[in-house]
């Protein structure tokens, strides 16, 4: 009854646009048979402009609703086979894996498969990324010499690093961190780690960009994030931005991660979904994400023509299989536990 009633107002609302003169492609909800409707956790300034290009190529419109990543797949499990979603664009493989595990899933065809470098999606084809990224510690320039800073994330449990540290445990990017380092070092090692950033009183952040702000006004000197979100604040602030990042030695403060795409079980219109992963991994997407976003494309043999980015193989990256981060349920549970949520 309440999905009815919500179909006619939502229908109401469209007809009110059309007559006053337009319709909004970004309306989440339309009744447009020949859109897509995307639940996105990738931000819209990330992914907003790339999904217009899309539908300036093919005429499909892109029904968008943008959230939590952790937020977003949860609420795909919770609606069942009533999601209206098509697509799951998830920032992490953890969240893509956690539907995949409950079978929400389809299968990718092998045609897209092939065309991923084969660590950056799944052996079972149940997804794929379309970007890759590394984590790194970011770290203020005026407070901190590069030399001071550990090449391993377990430095930062010493006591000299108290009131020094920003994180963001709500953050998907961050959980999906943690649940690399579950993987990498089991349970009770995890566990280990969030105790002892925990001991050195963190500042507690929303997401990347917050946590980059908070480090550039000097209240944290360090902190864990995504690869590129500092480009983006160099590119508007100049080079005089006093943040800069270092990589981890082989541990997972360099783990390397992806965006990526699940096709929902529920998706209505195939045609529609695979000229979407068709166009998400053609070379105008991929250079999107190179040059826009400054992250790594998926596509094997695809040019990286960006100063900014350091060439994955030179990466000290650890040796984790994306397909095995799905647990996020866990990862929320440790922080939780631990009192760090």
């Amino acid at each position: 009854m309440f999905k009815h009633k919500k179909f006619i107002i939502l229908s109401f609302i469209l007809a009110v646009l059309l007559i006053v003169g337009g319709t909004n492609q970004a309306f989440f909800g339309s009744s447009n048979d020949n859109g897509l409707t995307v639940y996105s956790g990738r931000s819209e300034n990330l992914i907003g402009p790339l999904f217009e290009r899309f539908t300036e190529k093919t005429g499909i419109e892109v029904n968008a609703r943008y959230g939590d990543t952790a937020e977003l797949a949860a609420t795909i499990l919770e609606e069942g086979q009533n999601s209206p979603a098509d697509i799951f664009f998830a920032q992490d493989a953890g969240a893509l894996g956690a539907l995949a595990v409950e079978d929400r899933l389809q299968t990718i065809s092998e045609e897209y498969l092939e065309q991923v470098d084969s660590r950056l999606r799944s052996p079972e084809g149940d997804w794929l990324g379309t970007s890759g990224r590394a984590r790194v510690v970011a770290y203020n320039t005026n407070n901190v010499d590069e030399d001071e800073l550990p090449d391993s994330i377990w430095g930062f449990t010493e006591p000299e690093w108290e009131g020094r540290i920003g994180w963001a445990p709500s953050n998907g990017s961050f959980q999906a961190f943690v649940t690399g380092l579950r993987v990498l070092e089991g349970e009770e090692r995890a566990k280990e780690w969030i105790e002892g950033i925990l001991a050195n009183n963190p500042y507690e952040y929303h997401n990347n960009t917050s946590t980059l702000e908070g480090i550039s006004r000097g209240e944290a000197d360090i902190g864990f994030v995504n690869h590129y979100y500092l480009f983006r604040f160099i590119a508007e602030e100049g080079e005089d931005f006093p943040v800069r990042q270092i990589y981890t030695s082989g541990d997972a403060g360099s783990m390397i991660n992806i965006a990526g795409i699940g096709v929902l079980d529920v998706a209505k219109d195939n045609e529609a979904v695979n000229k979407f992963i068709e166009f998400m991994l053609r070379e105008e997407a991929q250079q999107y994400f190179v040059q826009e976003n400054n992250e790594y494309p998926v596509v094997e043999g695809m040019e990286v023509d960006n100063p900014l980015l350091k060439p994955l193989e030179d990466i000290n990256a650890p040796d984790l299989d994306l397909t095995n981060i799905e647990d996020l349920q866990g990862t929320l549970e440790l922080l939780s536990e631990v009192g760090a949520l």
